[in-house]
C-alpha cells in the first residue's frame, strides 16, 4: 500500500522551515511624546498587509469600514488611559513577518514620565526608530531617547522625520533636521544613521514611496528595516553566566545556563570566574539530548571532568580570555526612580545572574543632553543620565558593555522594595587596582600550563607515547648494533619495543590524566581586572 503525502501537511512543513531561517530583527520605536511613534507602527502593519480580519474591523469600525479615518495607534496603545490620553504609557510590543525577515517592534512611551518604559524597550533592541515632528524639530526628549539607546548598546538608527505633510513637504526642513541630528549624533556610539522622510498618517514612504517627495531618493522604511544589516562582525569568547546548578540525582551534577556569546564544544577548556577554577568540559546537555557544540542563544547544561564548587551567580568563560573580576564597577546609569541616586547609599546590582550589595561614590556626574558633556553632580535624578563608581561588598565577574551586552549590564534594586530603579552599564572595572592580586605572568604563560594539567586529550597522550618511544628504541638499537654487529637483530628487536611500549605508555598516561592527585595550580587565585 503506498502512502501519499499529504499536501498540507507537507506546505505547513515548508511554511515552517522557510520562516525558521528568516533573520530576526528586534527593533524599538521611540521619540517624544505626540510625534506619532503608534501612528507610524499602526500604518507599517496595515500597509505591509500585517494586519488580522479582526484587527481591522475594530479600526475602521465593522466590517463595512463606515470609519472613514483610521486611527492607526489604536493597534498598539491598548490600556485605556492610553487611548483615553491619547499616548503610550507602556511599551507595545509586536511580531510580525515579511518576504524576507521577521520583526519584533516595541513601541516605546513618548513621555518624560515613562521614560524607564522606554529604556526597558531599547534594553533588547538591535534597531531604533528614532521619530521627529517635522514641523518640531528636536526636543529635549529626542536627545534624552538617543542617548538613551546610544548607552544601551543600540548601533543602528532610522531618524524617521514624521508629517512632512505639515511642513509642505519641504526638502529644506528635511535636511535642517538631519543636520541637527547629526550634529547632536557626532559623538554617541552609533554605527550607522538613516534619515528617512515620511507622513504616516498618510503612508508616504512608510512601505510605498510617496509621489509628494521626489526629492527623496533613499529606500522607505519597511525596504530598510527588511536590508538592515545588524549583525556582529567580530566574534566574541564564549560566555554563559551559571543560572543555576541542576541535580536531580546524587550522580549528576550539571551548571545550566543561556549561552550569551560565542560558542562551547566537549573536550573545551573553560574556566568558573571569579574563582578562575579550570575545567573541560565533559557534556553538554540540551533538551533535546547530548550535544558535541553548542552556541550563543542556546540553554544548556554543562558537566566538567572533575568536581569544581561553582554556583548561581559564577560565570563560566572560555579559558584564557577571562572577563573582568572586580568589587569595584565604573558605570552609566539611567536613573528611573523618583528617590535620586546619591553617594553614600547602599543599593542592589544584579548583573547576568550574580546579585551583590553597592554603594555609590562620590564621583557622581551628569550628563547634559544638549552638549553630552559629564557634570559633577551630588545626585542623580529621575530620568536623568549619568555615571558612578559602584564598590560592590563582593568580587563579580563582568565584561565591559560594548563588548558583551548580557555580562556588561546591570540592574539597580532597591534594598527595602527590590524595584527596578535604575539600569546601567559596566565602562570599566576596578581601574584603581589592575589584577594586582595575581602575578603577571599568569595571564600568558600559566594560562598555558593549566591546560595542559587539565588533562591531556587522548591524540595529545598518544602523540606523547608514539615520539618518546622512538627516541627510547633509537638508542636501543644503537647499543644492541654495537653489541651483535647485526643490523637485523637490533632493528628487529627495536621495532618490537616501539609497538608494545608505546601501547603501554599511553594506556599508562591515559589512566593518570584521570587522575587529580598531586597536580598543582589548577586552581588560581580570585583577580581583579580593570
Amino acid at each position: 500500500m503506498t502512502v501519499r503525502p499529504d499536501p498540507e501537511a507537507f506546505a505547513l512543513d515548508s511554511f515552517l522551515d522557510q520562516q525558521e531561517r528568516k533573520s530576526l530583527l528586534r527593533f524599538v520605536v521611540c521619540g517624544s511624546v505626540d510625534h506619532g511613534k503608534s501612528t507610524l507602527v499602526g500604518r507599517l502593519l496595515y500597509e505591509a498587509k500585517l494586519l488580522f480580519q479582526d484587527q481591522l474591523e475594530a479600526l475602521t469600525g465593522g466590517a463595512g469600514g463606515a470609519q472613514e479615518e483610521i486611527d492607526f495607534s489604536l493597534l498598539l496603545d491598548g490600556l485605556t488611559a492610553e487611548r483615553e490620553q491619547k499616548i503610550t504609557i507602556d511599551v507595545a510590543y509586536r511580531f510580525f513577518t515579511t518576504d524576507k525577515r521577521k520583526f519584533t517592534v516595541a513601541d516605546a512611551p513618548g513621555h518624560e514620565q515613562y521614560t524607564r518604559n522606554m529604556a526597558t524597550g531599547a534594553s533588547t533592541a538591535d534597531l531604533a526608530l528614532i521619530l521627529v515632528n517635522a514641523a518640531e524639530g528636536l526636543t529635549s526628549q529626542t536627545r534624552r531617547h538617543g542617548l538613551i539607546v546610544s548607552t544601551l548598546g543600540v548601533r543602528h538608527l532610522v531618524v524617521a522625520v514624521n508629517k512632512m505633510d505639515l511642513v509642505g513637504w519641504s526638502q529644506a526642513a528635511f535636511a535642517r533636521i538631519e543636520a541637527d541630528f547629526r550634529a547632536f549624533a557626532a559623538d554617541l556610539d552609533v554605527a550607522d544613521i538613516v534619515f528617512i522622510p515620511v507622513a504616516a498618517r498618510g503612508g508616504d514612504n512608510v512601505v510605498n514611496r510617496s509621489p509628494h517627495m521626489a526629492w527623496y531618493r533613499g529606500p522607505t522604511l519597511l525596504t530598510h528595516l527588511e536590508q538592515a544589516d545588524i549583525a556582529p562582525h567580530d566574534e566574541q569568547p564564549f560566555r554563559m553566566p551559571v543560572q543555576w546548578v541542576n541535580r536531580p540525582n546524587a550522580e549528576f551534577r550539571g551548571y545550566s545556563g543561556l549561552i550569551t556569546a560565542g560558542e562551547v564544544f566537549s573536550g573545551m577548556a573553560v574556566q568558573i570566574w571569579p574563582s578562575g577554577r579550570l575545567v573541560r568540559v565533559d557534556r553538554i546537555v540540551t533538551a533535546a539530548g547530548d550535544a558535541d557544540l553548542a552556541v550563543a542563544g542556546e540553554s544548556v547544561t554543562l558537566t566538567f571532568d572533575q568536581p569544581v564548587d561553582a554556583s548561581r551567580g559564577d560565570v563560566l568563560a572560555e579559558a584564557g580570555a577571562a572577563p573582568f573580576v572586580s568589587d569595584r564597577l565604573s558605570a552609566r546609569v539611567v536613573w528611573m526612580s523618583e528617590q535620586p541616586m546619591e553617594a553614600g547609599r547602599r543599593y542592589l546590582v544584579k548583573a547576568a545572574t550574580a546579585t551583590a550589595q553597592a554603594t555609590a561614590g562620590a564621583e557622581l556626574q551628569v550628563i547634559d543632553l544638549d552638549s553630552r558633556a559629564a557634570k559633577p553632580s551630588e545626585r542623580i535624578t529621575n530620568n536623568e543620565i549619568g555615571t558612578c563608581v559602584l564598590a560592590l561588598d563582593r568580587l563579580i565577574p563582568v565584561d565591559r558593555y560594548q563588548a558583551n551586552r548580557a555580562t556588561g549590564g546591570f540592574i539597580v534594586l532597591d534594598p527595602e522594595t527590590y524595584d527596578t530603579i535604575g539600569i546601567g552599564i559596566v565602562e570599566a572595572a576596578d581601574a584603581a587596582r589592575p589584577r594586582a592580586a595575581m602575578p603577571a605572568p599568569w595571564r600568558q604563560d600559566v594560562v598555558k600550563r593549566l591546560l595542559a594539567r587539565a588533562g591531556d586529550s587522548r591524540l595529545r597522550s598518544a602523540a606523547k607515547a608514539l615520539t618518546w618511544r622512538i627516541v627510547a628504541s633509537l638508542a636501543a638499537f644503537a647499543i644492541l648494533l654495537a653489541l651483535t654487529g647485526s643490523i637485523s637483530i637490533a632493528g628487529s628487536v627495536a621495532l618490537a619495543d616501539i609497538f608494545g611500549r608505546t601501547i603501554l605508555y599511553y594506556l599508562h598516561e591515559r589512566i593518570w590524566a584521570k587522575i587529580a592527585w598531586g597536580t598543582q595550580g589548577t586552581s588560581p587565585p580570585a583577580t581583579r581586572s580593570c
